[in-house]
């Protein structure tokens, strides 16, 4: 049985007031504070690259759980914006900067808002097949590589962040069934423009698509697991804005205090929002977990995350 051990985290110490920044594009603090949610977002400087991000959520993992990186037999990454245009692959600079031995395998896998319920799919199905034991997986996607800086849809919504899974046959959780789903006829809806390198996204539309497909794969992944929403004691929403967390939790029928929208200050760090939340979580006593990842591509997963009742 393979899942999550614990979770590494990382967010730049360079902050954007957002309530500040807001006022450049004549919106209120209100606006901020209800509809984005997000109070303030990490940023990267210039020189820090996406691996640098994913090196120090390596090391916060470090001080939460003991990791013997010897046996460490599969490291992946989930990201976008990679380092060096992605030639070679970002895992394997990672892969050095850790300091790693060779007899591992090492790749990254590209996926956005979707991309953490994907990746510990695939990590664990790839490790399970192919007997290892311990692993790794990182999330970074430091969306401020591709910001316009003039464009509050993406400019007022986007943080950088990193998170580091230590992957496990002795874990905290395993997931359940899971259901994924694209629409790639959608895919404009949140893209980077081949001409200016600059990230567009159309709110609206991205709002309309979450809230007619994300609740039915919920309900239907509920059944796939055999559970309730009763059964649920958390549910991890990726972290588009606090507008969406809340029409959703609306949408969805679950009780406000089991959604939680607790992002003010780390902003959409796309791939990285639910590890980051799921992080502090680990250690607690919820026997059911749902996650459910939706944005870039347009593409949307949901699992269920089961207690390992033997941990420890």
């Amino acid at each position: 049985m393979l899942g999550i051990k614990s979770i590494g985290i990382y967010l730049p110490e360079n902050r954007i007031d957002n309530v500040a920044r807001a006022k450049e594009f004549d919106r209120s603090e209100d606006f901020i504070r209800e509809k984005v949610g997000f109070v303030s977002l990490p940023r990267i400087d210039n020189l820090e690259t996406t691996s640098d991000m994913c090196v120090k959520a390596w090391e916060d993992l470090q001080k939460r759980v003991c990791v013997d990186l010897a046996d460490i037999e599969c490291l992946v990454l989930c990201t976008q914006n990679p380092d060096n245009y992605g030639l070679p692959h970002t895992s394997a600079i990672i892969h050095e900067k850790i300091a790693a031995h060779t007899n591992m395998a090492v790749f990254d896998i590209s996926l956005g808002c979707s991309g953490y319920v994907y990746s510990l799919n695939v990590v664990t199905s790839f490790m399970a097949a192919n007997g290892m034991h311990k692993g790794l997986l990182f999330t970074a996607d430091p969306y401020s590589k591709v910001i316009d800086p003039k464009d509050y849809v993406t400019d007022l919504i986007f943080g950088d962040g990193a998170t580091c899974t230590y992957i496990s046959d002795d874990p905290v959780y395993k997931a359940g069934k899971t259901l994924f789903a694209t629409d790639g006829t959608k895919h404009r809806a949140i893209a980077v423009d081949g001409e200016t390198g600059q990230l567009g996204m159309s709110g609206q539309d991205v709002f309309k698509f979450t809230m007619k497909v994300v609740p039915k794969q919920i309900a239907a992944c509920l059944e796939a697991n055999g559970l309730s929403k009763e059964d649920i004691d958390l549910v991890l929403l990726h972290q588009a804005s606090r507008y969406i967390v809340d029409n959703m939790t609306k949408k969805l029928k679950f009780p406000a205090d089991k959604v939680p929208f607790i992002s003010q200050k780390t902003g959409n760090t796309v791939s990285s929002t639910i590890p980051m939340m799921l992080a502090d979580q680990i250690l607690d006593q919820h026997k059911h977990i749902l996650l459910s990842g939706f944005g870039v591509g347009l593409s949307w997963a949901t699992s269920i995350l089961i207690k390992n009742m033997s941990e420890g």
